[in-house]
């Protein structure tokens, strides 16, 4: 599938952030609600005066009241308003953007450069507390509080068993015609020195519900619900289970989001158009 950004365009990068609370996720609802999607479309169509909407590309979706501190998008601009806007368009942005959302970057992407399909990471953080006190009014918004103790040792014994390419069906949230097939590289627990336990989650993709739904999976390992090989039996048995727990979104935050270097952008970004299996798979699901 070609990619080639059409004659008389060029294609711009934005790198951003947002505090998800008053966002119905990232991308535009058919209902007219408030989207990052859609305010900063809208905003670019106002800064640069334009009739038409650009449309933009992004790195990873998320869901509603998930917050982003390293999202990238792509949008592609006619050569003349690129041209005349790109030297204040940063700071025309910034003067029209709500302030819970930020364009921090904007510039002329490399050649082959998609912010979906070229990216080769996506690393969330997740936070909680077991504080039996709850959370600092100060994070309440980014920190869940789990009122039961969490045996952090435990929840990291557990998720080694998850990490490595996995069919991630009884993680995620199904989509048709989507795999659900992805390469978690990476996924610990670590205490901050504030006490809030954070949960790094690295994968070359994720699918929908997935790093909540492994978090939910960690949590009831660590407050002693669950033994430590359960997350991975669930995951060996493929389907979705009732007993796995969707936490919510306000602790999730997209912290960064990795590409290769710029003469290997346009190969990555076909080799992540296509459709895994795992080896001995068959079948077109």
């Amino acid at each position: 599938m070609s990619d080639d950004v059409q004659d008389g365009f060029v294609r711009v990068r934005l790198d951003l952030s947002y505090d998800g609370k008053d966002f119905s996720g990232w991308a535009k609802q058919k209902q007219g609600q408030r989207t990052v999607q859609g305010d900063i479309e809208d905003a670019l169509r106002t800064v640069t005066r334009s009739k038409e909407t650009y449309e933009l590309t992004v790195a990873g979706r998320t869901d509603s009241g998930v917050h982003a501190r390293g999202q990238v998008a792509h949008v592609d601009l006619p050569l003349e308003l690129w041209a005349e806007h790109r030297d204040k368009l940063l700071r025309r942005l910034a003067g029209r953007l709500s302030h819970d959302v930020r364009v921090w970057r904007v510039e002329e992407a490399p050649a082959g450069f998609n912010a979906r399909f070229s990216a080769i990471w996506r690393r969330y953080a997740y936070r909680v507390t077991d504080n039996p006190g709850g959370v600092d009014p100060l994070q309440r918004g980014h920190v869940l509080w789990h009122d039961w103790a969490l045996d952090m040792d435990a929840m990291n014994e557990a998720a080694a068993a998850l990490v490595g390419e996995h069919d991630f069906a009884a993680y995620c949230k199904r989509r048709e015609g989507a795999t659900t097939i992805r390469t978690l590289q990476e996924l610990r627990w670590e205490q901050r020195p504030d006490g809030v336990m954070e949960a790094t989650v690295k994968a070359d993709a994720f699918c929908h519900n997935m790093v909540r739904s492994l978090v939910g999976a960690l949590l009831f390992v660590g407050d002693g619900h669950r033994p430590v090989d359960w997350p991975g039996k669930v995951l060996a048995a493929g389907v979705r289970d009732s007993a796995v727990h969707v936490v919510r979104p306000h602790g999730l935050t997209l912290e960064e989001v990795g590409y290769p270097a710029d003469e290997l952008l346009a190969a990555r970004n076909l080799e992540a158009r296509n459709k895994r299996s795992l080896p001995g798979s068959v079948g077109c699901c």
